[in-house]
């Protein structure tokens, strides 16, 4: 009975590089507070999770397409980010608050991320060597 990796770890690999990808947005975000007329973006994750499910499990049911890059889709879905403060003149939407909180939200998820796989490498190799 083989092991199948790729299926154990497919979904939350691709969590981590959509985290990541949103780490980038939100630091870019945050280096161009001070930038007249930047505009603030994000990247929703459940939102870029699921479509990048979907278009796994779609590339995978046919043969002849082309290769799924998730990356390619997650810059095709950041977004200009609805601002929560009136602007200030120069137009530029970076809360500068806003964005540190989401990048801390982030990075804390991404750590809780990579600590699930730990757990989850560790039980497979528990399995593979018997127990010991």
């Amino acid at each position: 009975m083989a092991i199948g990796f790729d299926k154990g770890f497919q979904l939350h690999t691709q969590g981590m590089l959509i985290r990541s990808q949103r780490a980038e947005v939100i630091a870019s975000n945050i280096a161009n507070a001070d930038t007249p007329g930047y505009k603030a973006k994000g990247l929703d994750f459940k939102q870029a999770l699921a479509k990048a499910s979907t278009q796994q499990q779609m590339g995978m049911s046919r043969t002849n397409d082309k290769h799924f890059d998730i990356r390619t889709e997650l810059n095709n879905s950041v977004d200009y980010r609805v601002p929560n403060q009136p602007d200030t003149g120069d137009g530029n939407t970076v809360d500068v608050q806003v964005e540190r909180n989401l990048y801390l939200k982030n990075s804390m998820e991404y750590q809780a991320s990579i600590q699930f796989l730990n757990g989850k490498i560790k039980a497979m190799k528990k399995v593979i060597s018997g127990g010991q």
